[in-house]
């Protein structure tokens, strides 16, 4: 049981730093990821239920999500479209899109090969191997990429869009990049969860922006004043400790029907934590 939670942390934590890349980097509230995780699952899995080699199948589901990221990019950069609604307006279409691929509205991967069964191992270690790899290669990708002079505009842009300009830096550019490359790894991680479970559907990105979210909120609520290596690490133990909580909250018999409303209240209480946390200790002062 521990191990499968935390291999479905592993990975639901890639879409953590996916979302990181957008509402943390560039203070971008991209409702995309609704479309592009749900995406990554369905091109993936209609791929390799086709035959397709699952390696290659997860790389052209990222593409896909990329795509996506594009579409909402395009629409704010040169439509001028509003971010909420780009991105709402690209999430929506991507439903009819998913329909197309996939034939129907869910798609299993019964006697095919995924990424995880080339490994030698147990199933359930075979996950967690896998999870593993991929948060690995997404880190160090994003902390090679963050970097470089292009990641550091990138950086620029969203701590100060108007200082970014008096530099010279395109922000239109950087963040329609920055969209492409977020809903990338978001689609990777619809693609991935879609393996590890076996199946997708046009229905699973509801509500996958707030596991995204509790992944970055409870691992800024556990620690404070990190690196940026460090902060990405923290949404990794952030993910796993969002399972662990929703893994308690169905042991306590709860009805697992409403997962969405308990995710929901769990992420609005790390969020009013530091508020809980000012009140408590206004005014107290340490004496020597």
């Amino acid at each position: 049981m521990i191990v499968s939670i935390v291999s479905q942390g592993l990975v639901w934590s890639i879409l953590g730093l996916g979302i990181y890349m957008t509402f943390r980097i560039l203070n971008f509230p991209d409702m995309t990821a609704e479309g592009s995780f749900p995406l990554g699952g369905a091109v993936a899995v209609t791929l390799i239920s086709g035959g397709m080699n699952p390696f290659l199948a997860t790389g052209i589901a990222v593409l896909a999500g990329c795509v996506a990221g594009l579409a909402t990019g395009l629409l704010y950069t040169k439509g001028k479209i509003p971010t909420l609604l780009s991105g709402i307006l690209v999430m929506t279409s991507c439903h009819s899109i998913m329909l197309m691929i996939m034939g129907r509205a869910n798609l299993g991967l019964l006697g095919t090969t995924q990424i995880q069964d080339y490994l030698p191992f147990t199933d359930a270690i075979n996950n967690l191997v896998a999870g593993l790899l991929f948060v690995v290669v997404v880190i160090v990708a994003l902390l090679f990429f963050l970097d470089t002079k292009l990641g550091q505009a990138y950086i620029a842009t969203g701590d100060n869009p108007d200082m970014a300009r008096s530099f010279g830096i395109d922000t239109d550019r950087m963040e329609l990049m920055g969209l492409v490359l977020s809903n990338g790894v978001i689609a990777l991680a619809g693609a991935l969860i879609a393996q590890q479970e076996g199946y997708a559907d046009v229905s699973r990105g509801i509500g996958v922006i707030v596991v995204g979210l509790a992944s970055l909120i409870i691992g800024e609520v556990l620690f404070k004043s990190l690196s940026l290596a460090e902060r990405l690490m923290t949404i990794v133990i952030g993910a796993i400790s969002y399972q662990f909580l929703i893994w308690a909250v169905i042991a306590f018999g709860f009805n697992t029907s409403y997962l969405r409303i308990y995710s929901a209240v769990i992420l609005a209480i790390c969020l009013m934590i530091p508020t809980l946390k000012a009140k408590v200790f206004k005014g107290v002062t340490i004496s020597k």
